[in-house]
């Protein structure tokens, strides 16, 4: 029965684990499938998570910059895309923490404390996107892998470095303080 799981979790890998033995042998083409197989999921967990879209393309090239360097350290006990989304996660949160560092140690000008009007019809895409920018970056990261990235569980707590009954938790509380500022923009 063993032999049988290990042959299809083999069988899973494969594909990844051909181009990645590819590359490690020098077949830099190999890299660039991995690339473009990837590419865009990194950047939307990095999206979810970032306040801004060229923070995410930031963080997405230093995601393949250090994969590229650092891919032999793969030892291939999770899936290569668990491996892949939990550097991702990890790398959209420091980068989060080092714009909120920067944005308090800016000093604020009066200009920028002048509030535009409310406008009496809202969108609620921008009141999500509100809602979501308000959050701290480890909510916006269990939210973006669950929510849009379709992760179960325990690949969300896989990718976050924790259990699934951890992900299930923060997922909750994540939620909740997402739902506590939706109501409050909303009104």
């Amino acid at each position: 029965m063993q032999s049988l799981l290990n042959s299809a979790r083999q069988t899973f890998f494969d594909e990844d684990t051909i181009l990645i033995e590819r590359y490690l042998r020098g077949d830099g083409a190999a890299f660039d499938q991995l690339y473009q197989r990837y590419s865009d999921r990194v950047f939307q967990i990095a999206r979810g998570i970032l306040p801004t879209s060229d923070d995410a393309d930031d963080v997405t090239l230093e995601v393949f910059s250090s994969i590229y360097r650092n891919l032999v350290r793969f030892d291939r006990r999770s899936k290569f895309s668990t491996w892949l989304f939990r550097i991702t996660v990890n790398r959209a949160i420091q980068h989060g923490r080092t714009l909120s560092r920067r944005k308090r140690e800016q000093p604020i000008e009066l200009a920028s404390e002048v509030v535009a009007p409310v406008a009496e019809s809202r969108d609620d895409f921008t009141d999500i996107d509100t809602a979501l920018g308000q959050l701290g970056p480890e909510d916006r990261a269990v939210l973006t892998l669950f929510y849009w990235q379709n992760l179960d569980l325990a690949e969300v707590g896989q990718a976050l470095g924790c259990s699934a009954n951890a992900a299930k938790t923060r997922l909750f509380r994540a939620r909740e303080r997402f739902r506590k500022i939706y109501e409050e923009i909303s009104r």
